[in-house]
């Protein structure tokens, strides 16, 4: 039996200052096609990533990648930091915090 290859949207916002989590629904609108009644709330953005119905750009997809620099909002250890890197856990989506230079 041949194994599916799982389809990735790859989401790259390296090098972009992500202060606030609005810096982070101002990235993440356009690449993930989300829709301008989107709530810009971390359990939005959960429905959005592990529930579906709600992008079709993220549909499309079988998983969901973002990559950020570990700075601003993914530097944080705040619970507005937790609550996004959480909605993140499933086999759906992966955020990939990378260590600056």
């Amino acid at each position: 039996m041949a194994k599916r290859i799982e389809s990735e949207l790859v989401v790259d916002l390296r090098g972009r200052a992500i202060e606030t989590l609005d810096d982070f629904w101002d990235a993440v609108a356009e690449p993930c096609g989300l829709p301008d009644w989107f709530g810009r709330n971390t359990e939005a953005w959960r429905d959005t990533i592990q529930t579906r119905g709600i992008s079709k750009v993220i549909d499309s997809y079988d998983v969901l990648v973002v990559h950020v620099d570990k700075r601003g909002v993914f530097a944080a250890r705040n619970r507005e930091a937790r609550a996004l890197r959480s909605a993140f856990a499933g086999k759906q989506s992966r955020l990939v915090v990378h260590e600056l230079l």
